[in-house]
This record gives C-alpha cells, sequence and structure tokens, in this order.
C-alpha cells in the first residue's frame, strides 16, 4: 500500500489558511482533454487558464494543493527571472532578452487579477525592495534600473541609505532599490484561492493521488497512480521540485534545492511598523540572500539558506536566527514560533525550462527561487500552446539548458563549491 502524505508542514502559512476541503484520492480510471501533475502555482495556473477556455481538466496531488513550494516560500512577488537580462541577453540574444523583458512583471499582473476575479482572500500587499551590503551591490542595482529602464520598465527607483531606512528601519545595509510592482501574499491561501477558483469553474483536483508511471510515448499519454489511470489529450507535468524520478527525462535538467523559512510572535503594530515602515517585502542581493516580510498578523518572516540537493538542515533556528538578529537587532531574544524549510527546483543555467516530451506531454520547472511569479506566467504560456498559440512556448523551449557537471553523482558538492565562492565575492565587496 502506497503511503500518502495528508497534511501540510507545520509551517505558519499552514497554521493560517483559509478553510479548504479535503479532496479525495482518485480511484479507478478516467479519461480527461487535459491531466496536469501537480497542484502548485504552475499546475494551479495552467490549469485555471485552461478552464476559463472551456476544457475538460483534472490536476492530480500527490499530497494536498500547495503542500510543496508554493505554500510554503517567502511570499515575495519578485519580478525577473533568477538569470538577470543582462545574464540572458549576453547567453541567448538581445531578441531573447527582449521577450523575456516583456513578461518579467506579468506573473505579478496575473496574480493581481486572480485575487480581484476571483476575491481570493491572501493579503496581497505592493511593493518589494532589494537591499544592497556593499558598493558593488549597488552599482548592480544601478545596473539593473538602468537595463529594465531600457525595456520600458520604469517602476523602480534607487534608494541611499536614508531613503531606505523609510522602508527598511535597519543599519546593516549601504542603500537599495525598490520595485512598486512587486509585492507579497500569503502563498498557500494565494494557491487554495486558485484551487477553489478551478474547481467552481469545472475543474477537478485529486489529493493524496501521486503519479507513480508516466507513459509519454503513447498516442494519448497514461499517468497510473495508486489506485487508478488517466488517460489525456494532452499531459502537463508540473511537480517541480517534488516530481522525483517518475519522468527520468527530466531528472538531470533540475537540482532540488531547500530554503528555510521562520516566523516570530506576534510583534504589534507600532513595533513592526518600526521594522518596515511601508510594510515592503524586502530581499538583499547575494548569492545566497535573506529576504523578509510582514505577515498580515505582524510577525516578522524571515527566510534564507540554501542546502543543495533538497535535506532539510538540522536546525533551522539555528541557522535563520543570527541572520535575522544581525538585520534586525531590535528583535534579539524575540520567540520564534514557525520554522519550517521547502524545495524549489534549481536549473543549471539559473532560467526555468519549458518544453515538451513527444508530442503531446508538456512541462514546466527550474523557477531557481523565482518560482511565485514565473509560474503564473508560464501556467498562461502553457495555456497557450495547448491551445493553439505555440509563439511564446517556442521561444522558451528553444532556450538551451544545460546538464549540471558531475552528473547527479557530483552536482551538490559542485554547487556548493560554486555557492562558496559567490559568497566570498559578496563578503570583499567585488
Amino acid at each position: 500500500m502506497t503511503t500518502r502524505p495528508t497534511a501540510h508542514t507545520t509551517s505558519y502559512y499552514a497554521a493560517s489558511a483559509n478553510p479548504s476541503p479535503e479532496r479525495p484520492p482518485l480511484e479507478g480510471d478516467l479519461a480527461i482533454d487535459v491531466l496536469i501533475v501537480g497542484a502548485g502555482y504552475s499546475g494551479l495556473s495552467t490549469g485555471l487558464h485552461l478552464v476559463e477556455k472551456g476544457y475538460k481538466v483534472a490536476i492530480i496531488e500527490a499530497a494536498r494543493v500547495g503542500w510543496g513550494a508554493s505554500g510554503r516560500n517567502g511570499g515575495q512577488i519578485v519580478n525577473g527571472l533568477n538569470a538577470s537580462l543582462q545574464t540572458i541577453r549576453k547567453r541567448y540574444g538581445a531578441d531573447t532578452a527582449s521577450f523575456v523583458a516583456g513578461l518579467v512583471q506579468e506573473g505579478g499582473e496575473i496574480i493581481r487579477e486572480r485575487v480581484r476575479t476571483y476575491d481570493i482572500q491572501c493579503d496581497l500587499k505592493d511593493g518589494n525592495v532589494f537591499t544592497a551590503y556593499t558598493g558593488a551591490h549597488m552599482r548592480e542595482l544601478e545596473e539593473r534600473l538602468s537595463l529594465w529602464a531600457g525595456y520600458g520598465i520604469e517602476n523602480q527607483e534607487m534608494l541611499d541609505r536614508a531613503a531606505l531606512r523609510k522602508h527598511v528601519n535597519s543599519d546593516a545595509y549601504v542603500g537599495g532599490m525598490i520595485d512598486r510592482s512587486g509585492g507579497h501574499m500569503h502563498p498557500l491561501n494565494l494557491a487554495l484561492g486558485e484551487a477553489a477558483a478551478f474547481e467552481k469553474l469545472g475543474g477537478r483536483i485529486y489529493e493524496r493521488t501521486p503519479a507513480v508511471h508516466v507513459d509519454t510515448d503513447a498516442a494519448k499519454p497514461v499517468v497510473k497512480t495508486p489506485d487508478g489511470a488517466i488517460t489525456c489529450q494532452t499531459l502537463v507535468l508540473c511537480g517541480n521540485a517534488y516530481l522525483g524520478h517518475v519522468v527520468p527525462t527530466l531528472t538531470p535538467r533540475i537540482m532540488p534545492v531547500s530554503t528555510q523559512v521562520m516566523a516570530t510572535e506576534p510583534l504589534g503594530e507600532e513595533r513592526a511598523n518600526d521594522l518596515i515602515p511601508t510594510d515592503v517585502c524586502v530581499e538583499d542581493v547575494r548569492y545566497i540572500l535573506d529576504y523578509f516580510r510582514l505577515s498580515a498578523d505582524k510577525r516578522m518572516l524571515f527566510g534564507g539558506g540554501t542546502v543543495y540537493g533538497g535535506t532539510d538542515p538540522s536546525d533551522i533556528r539555528a541557522k535563520l536566527r543570527p541572520n535575522m538578529d544581525k538585520v534586525f537587532p531590535q528583535l534579539k531574544g524575540v520567540r520564534i514560533e514557525y520554522a519550517w524549510s521547502g524545495n524549489f527546483a534549481l536549473s543549471f543555467s539559473r532560467v526555468p525550462q519549458m518544453g515538451r516530451i513527444g508530442s503531446n506531454t508538456y512541462f514546466a520547472h527550474g523557477y531557481s527561487g523565482h518560482g511565485v511569479t514565473g509560474s503564473h506566467t508560464f501556467g498562461r504560456i502553457l495555456s497557450e500552446a495547448i491551445d493553439g498559440d505555440r509563439s511564446r512556448f517556442d521561444v522558451f523551449e528553444n532556450v538551451p539548458w544545460y546538464p549540471f557537471p558531475g552528473g547527479r553523482l557530483f552536482r551538490v558538492p559542485y554547487s556548493v563549491v560554486g555557492s562558496w565562492w559567490y559568497t566570498l565575492r559578496d563578503r570583499l565587496g567585488v
């Protein structure tokens, strides 16, 4: 008998989640227009766009809706990909960079549209600040602002030390940049709201229904589950870091990486507002960065760190607490009430991947820590391709991907050594 997880991780998000039904697992066989594997943002975004177009769509989820990264992340709407527009332009040319620039804000726009249209209660707020520890970091932000402005993206503004203090009351930084089109929200409640909207329009979700075998060679793809099988016209694989090795073709493309978040006790309005006066979300620009924001009930949500390979650190609080105390010495001694970990999928190029296996199986993964916005954009693009417009899909499908050096055996130590180098550069300010 297959063991299936039935509960979310012990996170602040799970503890404060909106009511949501427990959906039964699939039992028996099913035939459907489109089957999506994974009820995270990629799967939900794709599914919701498709049911809006009139498709019959089912989603299977190995655990619960939003159980993976979509329900555990920092809750930050950060525009762009992990790889910068400058990097994309150097690697893939001006045309690809211009194409990517045209959609880097699309994910946030989709989230806001979903929240408005379906009245999703997820504490959505505007504003995203990037912070700099060194002059080199400030130059990096200035280059980004200039480059994005060249593509007509004008929502960003540089902040010197004094201007930054109006947003982030910390002595740790020399300055930063605000992106007013960024934002933050309760990530699990966003996923639950999107799932409810999908079902209201006729979509079906089967929880505790892992894909145990996938046949992409058949004219109509078939996915076997512990208690049934699903035949579909079109299959979409959105398991990302949690798909495992069910589809061997995709395994070498990404590596699971865990990141950690903790939540303090409620700080109260006055104390919380003193720390982040404008209630924006914040992240620094180091290679291994910290990210933080206030929750709706005025807790400090503080995340950071990476563990290549996707394993959990032995003590999340001990790992993150010194970082939080460095940024906000005012929080020393504050009680940490929740701490959790979750995996995202890292691609070697730091560019998310979208493509096909055969003619009827699509996939999207590898958002590399920028999945909140990227997954919503990719969901729309996947739905366009399935509906017959492959123009945007084809651009991403043709972007080259590269396996991790050393293969599965050595990709973790290779990535760790690389992170040491970039961390040293951050410390030296070069």
